[in-house]
């Protein structure tokens, strides 16, 4: 806006001081014009200078300016100044516009005058009696009159622009923040809700119609995606309370049964079973932890280093029969996790590198940057780097994988990284192997609400 001011502005003011210096140009001439005709109508020249003199003063103090009369020779006879210089020649080549009028000629010049330090207006015209130049009449004006009226005019504009530039300045910030603030209460929305905050909600945010219709489409998908997840959470909870009882009779049955088996082989066997059904229970078990705390909407964290101890101590005697062995090392640290989520991540990787590379699997907790680490690594033959994007891919089984297995334990583990912000990632190890490595955000002073918390 300043610059289209600018740009307007200074062709203005060129305008407004052309315009003010032909009208001072125009209304001299008149006023020289008039004084010539009743000096030539009484034939004053040369016969009576004092009448003359009288003539040219009260002339000046009409017009505003010096007047000056010389003969047809330019000679000056009367000045409303009262000059000694009377008897001069002032037609001598350093007035043109004098030179002009005695020639018969009406001119105006504008010239600065050295004597009076500033830019004069001077115009002249013929005193003519019955047809022939007699003498001339000339006025002077400073041209501060026009500067001075130019100015008050840029003045006046830069005036008017600056106060247009204000307003349209309150006006775009007052339509900015009329923008601004529907967006911004989107945005806080849009935040609480990806932090779990289902009830969040935009509705009348104000603004354009654009965006109470991108807010009533934001309320509609906020609208869908709770009662999604409620119903997740209902069939989490209730599947787990369906599974308890079958899960509670057949224990009951294969403690029946140990009791009565002689035969060694087939304890083992069903000390096995009975161990898978405790392993199931367990998950059952966290099913319902879980459920319970995302609907009370817990904030909930947990220590990876007694996260992974657990995990150790859980895995321990399967690892051992299959001719592996664990150990868990690190520093730890405070995650924002569910702690059911980061045992179930762990299983999964431990039940991988348990099934895929018998040895030592080593469980690293850590700090990477601002994410905390935690990391399964063995000694096995490793994955080629060609699948190990696609292994966290649901159902995708390596070229490597024993028989049996689903292939979701990757990729259950990578999407309860992500729900919590984190990530999972595959890589090779050094000297061989595979590292299996989540990140996870650390825990703050106050956590943040469980995801999908109401």
């Amino acid at each position: 806006m300043l610059v289209v001011l600018i740009a307007l502005g200074v062709p203005l003011a060129v305008n407004l001081d052309q315009r003010a210096t032909l009208q001072l140009e125009t209304e001299a001439l008149i006023q020289a014009q008039g004084i010539a005709s009743a000096i030539g109508a009484v034939n004053l020249l040369p016969r009576n200078r004092d009448v003359l003199q009288e003539i040219v003063r009260q002339a000046a103090a009409q017009v505003g300016g010096r007047v000056i009369v010389v003969d047809a020779e330019g000679i000056l006879l009367a000045d409303s100044q009262g000059r000694k210089d009377l008897g001069d020649d002032y037609a001598n080549g350093q007035r043109p516009e004098l030179d002009a009028a005695v020639a018969g000629r009406p001119d105006t010049e504008i010239r600065h005058s050295q004597e009076l330090g500033t830019d004069l207006l001077a115009t002249a015209v013929p005193i003519q009696d019955d047809g022939m130049t007699v003498g001339a009449v000339r006025i002077t004006k400073p041209m501060s009159e026009v500067r001075a009226e130019t100015t008050r005019a840029v003045l006046g504009l830069v005036a008017v622009g600056s106060a247009g530039l204000v307003a349209g300045l309150i006006l775009a910030w007052a339509l900015a923040g009329s923008l601004a603030r529907p967006l911004r209460r989107l945005a806080e929305v849009s935040r609480r809700l990806g932090a779990g905050d289902l009830s969040a909600r935009a509705e009348h945010v104000g603004g354009a119609s654009e965006i109470e219709q991108l807010t009533r489409s934001f309320d509609e998908m906020a609208d869908r995606l709770e009662r999604t997840v409620r119903s997740q959470r209902e069939f989490v909870a209730n599947a787990s309370h369906q599974l308890r009882t079958p899960l509670t009779g057949m224990k009951l049955r294969l403690e029946s049964a140990l009791a009565d088996a002689q035969d060694p082989g087939l304890r083992r066997q069903l000390e096995a079973a009975d161990r898978e059904v405790d392993r199931l229970a367990e998950i059952v078990e966290r099913l319902l932890v879980m459920a319970r705390e995302i609907e009370e909407g817990r904030a909930t964290e947990v220590d990876l280093g007694e996260a992974a101890a657990r995990a150790v101590e859980r895995w321990t005697d399967r690892a051992e029969r299959l001719g592996a062995s664990l150990l868990a090392r690190g520093e730890g640290g405070r995650a924002q996790a569910n702690p059911a989520d980061v045992d179930q991540i762990l299983d999964n990787l431990l039940d991988n590198a348990i099934a895929y590379a018998p040895g030592e699997i080593v469980l690293e907790t850590g700090r990477d940057g601002e994410m905390l680490t935690l990391a399964v690594r063995d000694h096995g033959p490793g994955i080629p780097e060609t699948e190990r994007e696609r292994v966290t891919d649901r159902f995708y089984r390596g070229s490597g994988a024993p028989p049996g297995g689903s292939g979701l334990g990757l990729a259950i583990a990578r999407e309860l990284a992500e729900k919590w912000g984190g990530s999972l990632r595959v890589l090779g190890a050094e000297g061989g192997g595979t590292r299996v490595e989540v990140r996870l955000r650390p825990s703050r002073a106050r956590p943040p609400e469980a995801p999908g918390s109401a």
